[in-house]
């Protein structure tokens, strides 16, 4: 007798390949945090370039980097850099200073910070480098801030298209691209470069977009090239465990399966360092559950 998989063991769709922040894993030394993410059976990483980990700004970065590279390839873990560090480039002013900064100068400081992370992620062989374009400073109109924002990635999308690691931009809840529509006006404004990409957050989507989540996936495709994923609540951007929000994970994993998105699905609780292995531990279980389970109607949550 033939037997067909049941919904919940399905394979035909292309597997998903999940990965952990580390700006969630901060109090770990970082071979410590690699050991447990391969131990408990990630694919790969998000590693955030900070202080704690891999500094961005300390000497001898080549090594180092060179170090990492031999790390991850043993422990058979994929990654791709993030440059989300609260604190790297200014230690009084969070995410500061920023691409929006009306100081050349201090423009200038974070746009070598990611012409450094793209050449990190070179030497790793990442899939992306993820940016975002900061908050609007007080007395600067809008118009005025997406051409400051455009002309500063403008150089980092010539050494994204020279190293073949592109930059996937991230629509942030508060900043001046804070939505698919931000990052569509962007890509426009700089006339739609092969090296500019996007890295959703599917939380910031269930927060503040029109769409569900999982249509957002499917609008989104052709630009995806970094995926970040945590539970959220409509209205509220606050990163959470899942399970802790209301999101509906099946349907939006399988809309993401089914784009043959290719890179990693990083878990982003950066505000969950204190119990990160505690999280990590959690979370990849209840994705691999998620991931198997077809949704049942528009809205069906994991138990």
């Amino acid at each position: 007798m033939t037997t067909h998989p049941t919904p919940s063991t399905r394979t035909d769709r292309p597997a998903l390949r999940f990965g952990y922040g580390t700006n969630g894993l901060t109090d770990l030394r970082l071979d410590d945090a690699l050991a447990l993410l391969a131990d408990l059976g990630y694919d790969g990483v998000g590693l955030t370039l900070d202080h704690m980990h891999l500094d961005p700004l300390a000497p001898d970065l080549a090594s180092r980097t060179r170090h990492l590279a031999r790390r991850l390839s043993t422990l058979g873990l994929e990654v791709t850099v993030e440059t989300g560090a609260r604190y790297v480039l200014d230690p009084r002013h969070k995410h500061g200073p920023s691409l929006l900064d009306p100081d050349p100068d201090a423009r200038a400081r974070r746009i070598e910070l990611l012409h450094t992370a793209l050449r990190v992620a070179e030497d790793l062989g990442a899939h992306a480098v993820h940016c975002f374009s900061g908050v609007t400073p007080p007395g600067t109109d809008e118009d005025t801030a997406f051409k400051r924002l455009a002309d500063a990635l403008t150089p980092v999308l010539h050494t994204a298209a020279f190293s073949g690691v592109p930059l996937a931009v991230e629509p942030e809840p508060g900043h001046l691209l804070a939505t698919l529509a931000d990052f569509h006006r962007l890509r426009t404004a700089l006339g739609d470069p092969d090296a500019l990409g996007l890295t959703l957050d599917l939380g910031h989507c269930h927060c503040l977009e029109p769409l569900s989540p999982a249509d957002c996936v499917r609008t989104s495709a052709p630009w995806l090239r970094h995926v970040q994923i945590e539970d959220m609540r409509r209205g509220v951007h606050e990163h959470l465990p899942f399970g802790d929000g209301e999101m509906d994970f099946p349907p939006v994993l399988q809309a993401l399966a089914a784009t043959g998105y290719q890179g990693l699905t990083v878990v982003e609780l950066p505000r969950h360092s204190h119990a990160g292995p505690h999280y990590a531990a959690q979370s990849l279980p209840f994705l691999h559950r998620a991931a198997r389970t077809t949704p049942e109607g528009p809205e069906r949550r994991i138990p």
